[in-house]
């Protein structure tokens, strides 16, 4: 199953919100939290992305979650997020997934607004009667009540964790009390009686008659009736606890009994943590209700948990199908976690490989930005030869050899290998340049998710995934059983016209290759692409003297562009595009010139021969000897075909991302590739790097979730390699 964890990170900027407005949220999930969350749920055999719960989430969320309404199987959403600002900030991403239809777990809207306002939630708890401490409510911090017996808490009324409370013990000091949670909160303050006596956590997991209480937790506060715990001791120093609390059975009774009432008065769901003292007397009073129970390691909630057998993973997969079965109950669930079951027999590598990269996606980030931060335009040697050494230290580390093939005009070709067999399994082409000058050179930035930089997309971002997927296999042990060529080429940006021999060579060698170029945006995996061919036109005219009228060459080649376009556009499969024009005109006795290159794409052998005569008939027609033309072709890229071979390749790749829920689908790629080098023999797939765009453009990106996705599903493409596509 999709599961989107969503999060607020402790610091609000201007990218996560439209303004800065209302009180801001104090309360936060420590990362590391997040974090545990995510691989437990993993481990438990979901596709996890975190995502971040600001004004985005709901792009985020539509880019990730399944599409249920074209019959693709649910996802959730496991909530963590506090909010960032406003009132009722609890409710805030539950309200946006209830407009949405995702499901999620956690309370409602309107639970968390009646638990998180500790007044309402007192009011509802009277109108139950359920038992909580005497209270009033100020707004004004000189307001009188003659009815208040000290000593009193002071807190805010919609805050958690024991934020702004303090002890009162007289009226001198209620008003300056009062007045602190005012100002500080912006909100109203709650005033309640103390109440002497011991502290009790009660956690409860579950809905309806299914609902369990878990062990009761006392909190140790070593004997003090009047100890309370402050907002510093949970978060620096928590005190201790005792579990289950040395009570006797009727007392337990009554504070589970009163748990599940207040549970079910406040209408909340799946989860929540009810608190309580006891005073001396053996009376139970109804603190608060927290719908959002920290899951942090060190609270009670956990804590609790664990005495009750629970293991932390065990803990947050429960959590998850207690919220699966209230929204699409227990046969869709059953039959989603009978799948999940059966394919972890026949492919428990899927979880291993997925927790593997996730827990070192800080690296593959670390990796793109240097790589995108060296300077390896196709002339630039050093650059180009700086990131394949670069490469090569991180394949060594993995047991790959190094063949080096030395350039003069260019970097050196490199190929590695794992084995020392004549053949591939599979064999992973990428390339080191790519087409940027020095003065078009855009260095690593992040933004929104979103990773910019020269030849991130092209390649830098596909050699991250290829070292993450390959760092994953040599982690599960399988790495060493698959024979893995990579051969890394460095004239891309001139069409592979050096390379391609070795392409052709070492891919007659494997059984299949596969292409690192970005992913297309909507999943798309390239099956097939266009061919590609450089032309240049160049026109001249002869000046033969003042009785002879001298044809303009530069309004000559204007009329030829236009000619070219016509003709070559009218064929279904061509795509001609000017990309430069030079010309030079005088009145002297000198030629004038007028030149013009074409980039030129075309999708098979035919379209390919229609170029050439296209080009020759419009060229040459109406010369007459006063002007002359000369055809020039540079770089010359066949196109890919949509192979049986490719296709079958293709369908093995869907089938792997159908396991762990990465949507791909096959798409023909305008934008040529070295694969264009391999033999219709064999198979081939290109747009194995992570999903990106505007390649070869200042603007070029690829997206930062898609890392783990891609880099999992290449890993488990090499590891069926070895079976061939029989």
């Amino acid at each position: 199953m999709k599961i989107a964890v969503i999060f607020n990170k402790k610091e609000t900027d201007t990218t996560d919100v439209i303004n800065i407005f209302g009180p801001q949220t104090r309360e936060h999930y420590n990362p590391h939290t997040v974090e545990l969350v995510t691989t437990a749920l993993e481990k438990g055999g979901h596709n996890v992305r975190i995502i971040e719960g600001n004004k985005d989430v709901v792009e985020e969320l539509g880019n990730f979650m399944p599409r249920v309404m074209s019959g693709e199987r649910h996802g959730m959403v496991f909530n963590m997020a506090y909010g960032i600002q406003g009132q009722s900030r609890y409710t805030h991403i539950p309200a946006m997934l209830e407009m949405l239809g995702v499901p999620y777990v956690g309370s409602g809207p309107q639970g968390h607004s009646v638990a998180l306002d500790k007044v309402m939630s007192k009011i509802l708890f009277r109108q139950h009667n359920l038992p909580t401490p005497p209270f009033w409510i100020f707004s004004d911090p000189d307001k009188l009540y003659d009815d208040i017996v000290y000593p009193v808490i002071v807190k805010p009324k919609m805050e958690s964790v024991s934020m702004g409370m303090t002890i009162v013990n007289n009226s001198k000091d209620l008003p300056e009390a009062v007045r602190e949670v005012i100002e500080t909160y912006h909100q109203q303050a709650l005033v309640e009686s103390f109440i002497p006596g011991r502290e009790f956590a009660v956690g409860l997991l579950g809905n309806g008659a299914l609902q369990e209480v878990l062990p009761i937790v006392e909190i140790d506060l070593k004997g003090n009736p009047d100890a309370i715990q402050t907002f510093d001791e949970k978060m620096h120093n928590p005190p201790g606890k005792i579990c289950p609390a040395e009570i006797d059975d009727n007392k337990a009774d009554d504070l589970k009994g009163l748990a599940k009432s207040a549970f079910q008065a406040l209408e909340l769901n799946d989860f929540a943590r009810v608190d309580f003292r006891m005073d001396q007397e053996g009376n139970i009073y109804i603190l608060e209700i927290n719908s959002m129970a920290s899951l942090g390691k060190t609270g009670s909630y956990f804590y609790a948990a664990k005495k009750a057998g629970y293991t932390y993973e065990s803990l947050v997969n429960r959590m998850l199908d207690v919220a699966a079965v209230r929204y699409l109950g227990d046969a869709i669930v059953q039959e989603a976690y009978d799948t999940t079951a059966k394919q972890s027999k026949t492919q428990p590598l899927r979880f291993r490989i997925r927790s593997y990269v996730r827990s070192h996606l800080t690296t593959m980030e670390d990796n793109i930005h240097k790589m995108v931060n060296i300077n390896t335009h196709v002339y630039n040697t050093e650059g180009v030869n700086t990131l394949g050494s670069f490469i090569t230290n991180r394949l060594v580390q993995l047991k790959f050899s190094r063949q080096l093939y030395p350039q003069n005009d260019v970097g050196n070709i490199l190929y590695f290998t794992n084995h020392e067999s004549e053949t591939n399994d599979i064999l992973l082409l990428s390339h080191l340049d790519n087409e940027y000058s020095h003065r078009e050179f855009v260095a690593f930035r992040e933004e929104r998710g979103h990773f910019f930089g020269s030849g991130v997309a092209e390649s830098k971002g596909g050699l991250t995934i290829m070292l993450a997927a390959l760092q994953a296999l040599r982690f599960t042990r399988r790495l060493r059983s698959i024979k893995v060529g990579i051969l890394l080429t460095t004239d891309d940006s001139l069409g592979g016209y050096i390379s391609k021999k070795l392409v052709a060579e070492f891919a007659q060698r494997s059984n299949c290759v596969i292409g690192l170029k970005y992913g297309e945006t909507d999943g798309g995996v390239v099956i097939s692409c266009s061919g590609r061919r450089s032309v240049k036109v160049e026109f001249s005219n002869m000046k033969w003297g003042k009785s002879v009228t001298t044809p303009n060459v530069i309004l000559h080649l204007c009329k030829k562009i236009i000619a070219l376009q016509k003709q070559l556009s009218s064929h279904e499969g061509i795509v001609i595009t000017p990309t430069s024009i030079e010309s030079h005109s005088s009145p002297g006795s000198a030629s004038d010139y007028a030149d013009v290159s074409f980039d030129v794409q075309f999708s098979d052998k035919v379209h390919e021969n229609k170029i050439d005569e296209e080009f020759n008939r419009t060229i040459n027609k109406n010369l007459n000897g006063k002007i002359q033309a000369r055809l020039r072709k540079g770089y010359y890229r066949p196109a890919v075909l949509e192979t049986e071979l490719n296709k079958r390749f293709f369908e093995l790749a869907q089938k792997i991302s159908d396991q762990i829920e990465v949507r791909i689908k096959a798409v023909n790629r305008t934008r040529s590739s070295d694969i264009c080098y391999v033999s219709e023999s064999i198979p081939v797939l290109d747009g194995f790097g992570p999903i990106g765009g505007s390649a070869g453009t200042p603007g070029e990106f690829i997206v930062e979730d898609s890392l783990i996705d891609r880099a999992a599903l290449l890993a488990l493409i090499i590891n069926e390699s070895i079976k061939g596509l029989s």
